[in-house]
């Protein structure tokens, strides 16, 4: 079998690595259980439910493998678009906007804004050296600090944001467009010379993302006694908070030995226990919203799961602030 270059992110820092192609498979079967796992273990199944969220698992996970590995950038980039077209259109009954014609344009409005800004970029230019890409990305890091103090003084804090449709609206535009940017550029990196590098790095992230989030519920399930936010997400704990990031340690851990990185444990640990950290605020963050507007699911889209921004709340604060902190960690070293 040929070998493919596994050349991770920032070019010069990382030195060359070669990974056996027959051994992509063991990273895409991570994927794979990790997702299904995060099916399995919700709470509020049932029988019937779980059959319709095994077979939504069965027919998306291929799909996202897919768009990941055989999708050009701008194949990648348009998918992306008309997912974050559906999470603006969810975003629209969380922001207080019930009318069918308007979450259309609100949803329209958001993949034209996108679409204007990736084509002011050149292809395969969509990493974090471009300033637009770069803003968002900080933008969006500046946004979940922001989103962590609204949780943690919530209900309070709903007072501020409560009554007004215009700010629900800006809080959405710092959660998706930074998230369109984030997985854009980590898919997009080093494109020319490995079309697989940034493909396996944002496969990573999923992985960790749901991976913490079901070692987040089974430790919560047998060892969870402590509220962790029992005002925005009453079935979340301490326990289950901290068996999470312990799974994402062994997560990161795993990856580290498997990829052969030339980047330190230590570095790679600390970027993705605190993009599993983003994860958490991520999902509380739309609780939050979805709490205040009256309603369990942000829509209906896919059977058994509820809508797009239930199934990528975690993702879009993980991706943006996982490509956040290696800018920050490969300029300083």
């Amino acid at each position: 079998m040929p070998n493919f270059t596994l050349r991770m992110f920032f070019g010069p820092i990382l030195l060359n690595r070669t990974l056996k192609v027959h051994s992509m498979p063991l990273l895409i079967e991570s994927v794979v259980s990790a997702a299904l796992s995060r099916v399995a273990v919700m709470p509020d199944g049932g029988h019937f439910l779980l059959k319709y969220r095994l077979i939504s698992a069965f027919v998306l996970i291929p799909i996202v493998i897919a768009a990941l590995f055989l999708l050009p950038p701008m194949g990648f980039a348009i998918v992306t678009l008309v997912v974050c077209m559906l999470a603006a259109w969810e975003w629209g009954q969380l922001s207080g906007f019930t009318s069918t014609s308007q979450r259309v344009w609100l949803a329209v409005l958001c993949g034209l804004l996108l679409a204007a800004m990736l084509f002011l970029l050149p292809e395969y230019h969509y990493d974090v050296h471009q300033p637009m890409v770069e803003g968002s990305l900080w933008a969006s890091f500046a946004w979940w600090i922001v989103a962590l103090l609204l949780v943690l003084s919530y209900p309070a804090s709903a007072a501020f944001w409560r009554h007004s449709k215009v700010l629900r609206l800006i809080f959405g535009i710092l959660t998706i467009v930074p998230f369109f940017w984030g997985m854009l550029a980590l898919r997009a990196w080093h494109y020319a010379d490995n079309h697989y590098s940034g493909a396996l790095w944002l496969l990573y992230v999923m992985i960790l993302v749901w991976g913490a989030d079901s070692g987040a519920y089974m430790f919560g399930k047998m060892f969870g006694k402590h509220k962790l936010a029992p005002k925005v997400s009453p079935g979340k704990t301490w326990q289950g908070f901290f068996g999470g990031l312990l799974t994402a340690a062994v997560i990161s851990w795993a990856y580290g030995v498997w990829a052969h990185l030339d980047v330190t444990p230590t570095v790679l640990l600390v970027c993705s226990v605190v993009a599993a950290l983003a994860s958490v605020l991520g999902d509380l963050t739309e609780s939050m919203f979805k709490r205040e507007a009256g309603i369990k699911d942000s829509g209906h889209l896919i059977p058994g799961h509820g809508g797009i921004l239930d199934r990528i709340d975690s993702l879009t604060a993980a991706v943006p602030v996982f490509a956040c902190l290696l800018l920050l960690v490969f300029r300083t070293i």
